[in-house]
């Protein structure tokens, strides 16, 4: 694949410890709604036994301006050095790969379930969707403790005027710890969750993405539900 440098433009925090990155997209570098990159951290001040190369689904949807990469900021020297970019520095891109791209036939619904920081590649693939007015339905089921630990709410509430075919489900897991109101679902995501927007659960093309724990845990209900396994396509983020 070829390799790119991305300048960083400005960085936010897009949810309770959960940033964005927002670069310059590299003059030539094209991909798909769901692909990622191997972002390579250029001479950091401080590394660890992982290295400094660590893959990153694109947030950003191939049509948008900037090229989008977010994060849970944690306790490694990768996410330290990432979060202690200031404007102007570089990354290297190795991009793109993947394969967790949105299905062609429009007559099986799309549908989304996912949790955390897993939702990277889901915002791109929606956005990208409805900005192409997708004659298909798509529906995402997003999962977090809370509206405050939620990345990228705000993107993907969007209306039904704006887009027809498009249902977003959010759904908080904790919300006795929260400050905010929330008037989506409440707990995790299951068979009955899905059955109140979905009639037909064997139909939908499902894409899992997320933690581990979260892809595996969906993908049994899926299976117990009679759903086959060619129409279950899986994407695993774990942290680092």
């Amino acid at each position: 694949m070829p390799n790119y440098q991305a300048k960083l433009k400005f960085k936010r925090e897009i949810a309770d410890g959960t940033m964005a990155f927002h670069f310059e997209k590299p003059e030539g570098l094209t991909f798909e709604a769901g692909q990622f990159a191997g972002c390579t951290l250029i001479n950091p001040a401080e590394t660890d036994a992982k290295g400094n190369t660590r893959t990153f689904s694109f947030a950003s949807a191939p049509y948008e301006n900037d090229l989008i990469l977010a994060t849970r900021i944690g306790g490694t020297a990768f996410k330290r050095m990432l979060k202690a970019m200031e404007p102007g520095m570089e990354i290297k891109l190795n991009a793109p790969h993947g394969s967790f791209t949105l299905h062609k036939g429009i007559s099986a619904p799309a549908v989304f379930l996912t949790g955390g920081i897993g939702v990277t590649p889901v915002r791109s693939i929606v956005l990208q969707a409805i900005h192409d007015k997708l004659p298909q339905r798509i529906l995402v089921f997003y999962s977090n403790r809370k509206p405050e630990d939620t990345a990228f709410l705000e993107d993907l509430m969007v209306s039904r005027d704006e887009a027809p075919d498009y249902t977003f489900v959010g759904t908080m897991t904790d919300m006795e710890t929260s400050g905010r109101e929330w008037q989506g679902e409440t707990g995790f995501i299951n068979k009955a969750m899905l059955l109140k927007y979905i009639a037909d659960l064997t139909l939908p093309v499902y894409y899992l993405v997320g933690p581990p724990a979260m892809v595996a845990a969906m993908h049994k209900m899926l299976v117990e539900a009679g759903v086959g396994d060619g129409n279950i396509r899986m994407e695993e983020f774990s942290g680092y």
